[in-house]
């Protein structure tokens, strides 16, 4: 099974890439510029909907249940996950994100997703 792994975006800018890179945020990352960052795709429709974005707040009291409505929000539309599926079908991605809590963000969850997906 193809690795999926998650990094925030501010740690690989100038990096060269090692696989395909998805930038998986609905915002483009404040100060970074789309020249210095190496990806394959920005998949900004798999990011949580605003609302779910706006009320989660990176609260991590509220993951749990984040993680429960994102997952729903996945579901009900996965086809925005589809070059992230058919990419990790063949080999290695990794998501970007630039939220500073790496623990309790989008792209963690949309990882475990992913996984389960395939």
């Amino acid at each position: 099974m193809a690795e999926v792994t998650v990094r925030r975006v501010r740690e690989v800018v100038g990096d060269r890439k090692h696989g395909p890179t998805f930038l998986v945020d609905r915002l483009w990352p404040r100060g970074v510029k789309k020249t210095d960052l190496d990806i394959d795709a920005w998949v900004k429709d798999v990011a949580p909907s605003t609302e779910l974005r706006k009320w989660f707040a990176h609260d991590p009291d509220k993951w749990p249940e984040f993680q429960r409505r994102y997952r729903a929000e996945l579901d009900g539309d996965s086809e925005a996950a589809e070059p992230l599926l058919a990419a990790a079908g063949q080999r290695d991605i990794t998501l970007l994100y630039d939220a500073h809590d790496t623990e309790h963000n989008q792209a963690v969850a949309l990882r475990a997703w992913l996984l389960d997906q395939l």
